[in-house]
């Protein structure tokens, strides 16, 4: 008991003014306080001015293009020039296939577009030659019309000759009946000889085959101009044709000579084929960077569009930061961000805001959240914001993608 008492006397005398201290000590003293107190609060308006100049988010990460490598075209791998992580330039061989195949196969395409070229040379140039025989056959036509008229003509002139003949046959042997009818009466009177009448009987005769002759010869020049008209009308139907085809002719020869031109292009592009498929052989890196889930190997049956290996560039690379959706009311493209990366201590980079993205991760999600079931939970979302780095920050190629990174993104 008694010694509470004296712990409660000891306290009311710490707690009791010093009656040593003076008036201004006891000023200064309270200046000081004043003065902390207010730096107090400086700093903490300062902290919280600029925490509202600036968001950031620890949901973000380096992200970064990943080239799946593939061949284009079959065979067995002979040759592979990479390991994992191995880092590689643009260009680089990764792995080369048997081109044995491939080569056979150009050199055919290269002999079947040899082969098209000859057929072209010939097509063409038979052009002016089929050019040449129209033109000689319908003038040649033309002139067997010509030949053919005059045979016609002069065949009628034949007909129209021996039918001058026959009414002269007509004439001598009408004479020569009309002597022997009239020498008749007179040698059956002696009158005169019997000799005489027998000549003018032979005479009749005579006549009477010549008349004969002369009818069988116009018969025969008859005919003569039916066969010359014929080969007339054979001859204007030659003409005619001639006429008709002879300009087909050369156009049919032309869509040859094009036709064959056109194998010149087939076969020139399967030459190109042919080509790309032997320089496919050679599997190149279509990007620098660092070689990751390496999949072949020597003696390896591969097939087009079959994944060899992942190649992780080291330049292009950005960050993607999910900020809250009440982070994003005055953040804009263009803005300024400092990005502090912890693999590397916490080293920070500068960088500027290049996009925005179009949707929440759950929207975007596999199986995105169903709000019209009853059970809504409203839940702050998360956008994807893509923070391009400056040129020349990632220069000495320290950056990975995936690693976590905290962008500080100055909105003021």
């Amino acid at each position: 008991m008694a010694d509470s008492d004296q712990q409660q006397q000891q306290q009311n005398t710490a707690a009791a003014p010093d009656p040593s201290e003076t008036a201004p000590a006891k000023a200064r003293r309270k200046f000081i306080i004043i003065v902390v107190v207010l730096l107090l609060v400086l700093v903490a308006g300062f902290f919280y001015w600029r925490s509202t100049l600036t968001e950031d988010t620890d949901d973000a990460q380096v992200d970064g293009d990943l080239y799946q490598v593939s061949a284009r075209v079959s065979g067995q791998v002979i040759k592979v020039n990479v390991t994992d992580n191995q880092e590689i330039k643009q260009g680089d061989v990764i792995a080369e296939i048997d081109p044995r195949d491939y080569q056979v196969a150009l050199e055919q395409a290269e002999a079947q577009l040899a082969n098209a070229k000859a057929s072209y040379l010939q097509a063409n140039s038979n052009v002016p030659i089929v050019n040449v025989q129209t033109r000689t056959q319908v003038a040649t036509s033309g002139s067997d019309v010509a030949t053919a008229e005059a045979s016609v003509a002069q065949a009628q002139k034949n007909v129209a000759a021996a039918q001058a003949r026959v009414d002269q046959a007509k004439a001598n042997a009408l004479k020569a009946q009309l002597d022997v009818d009239r020498y008749k009466p007179l040698v059956e009177k002696d009158v005169i000889s019997k000799q005489q009448f027998d000549q003018a009987v032979a005479q009749a005769a005579a006549t009477s085959g010549a008349l004969l002759e002369a009818q069988q010869n116009v018969t025969a020049q008859q005919a003569a101009v039916a066969q010359t008209v014929s080969k007339l009308n054979s001859a204007r139907s030659d003409a005619a044709q001639a006429r008709e085809n002879g300009p087909k002719q050369v156009v049919v020869q032309k869509a040859r000579a094009e036709a064959a031109n056109a194998d010149i292009m087939t076969a020139q592009a399967k030459v190109d084929q042919a080509k790309l498929n032997l320089s496919y052989c050679h599997i190149v890196a279509p990007i620098g960077g660092i070689i990751n889930k390496k999949n072949v190997s020597v003696g390896q049956n591969i097939s087009p569009g079959q994944n060899m290996l992942t190649i992780i560039p080291l330049d292009n690379l950005w960050i993607t930061a999910n900020f809250k959706e009440t982070q994003l009311q005055h953040m804009k493209v263009g803005q300024e961000v400092t990005v502090k990366v912890d693999a590397l201590g916490g080293r920070k980079y500068k960088g500027r805001v290049t996009q925005v993205g179009g949707a929440t991760g759950s929207r975007l999600s596999l199986f995105p959240p169903e709000n019209a079931t009853g059970n809504y939970v409203k839940v702050v979302q998360r956008i994807p914001v893509r923070i391009d780095l400056e040129k020349g920050e990632n220069d000495d190629h320290l950056l990975r993608p995936g690693y976590s990174v905290v962008p500080d993104v100055g909105i003021k």
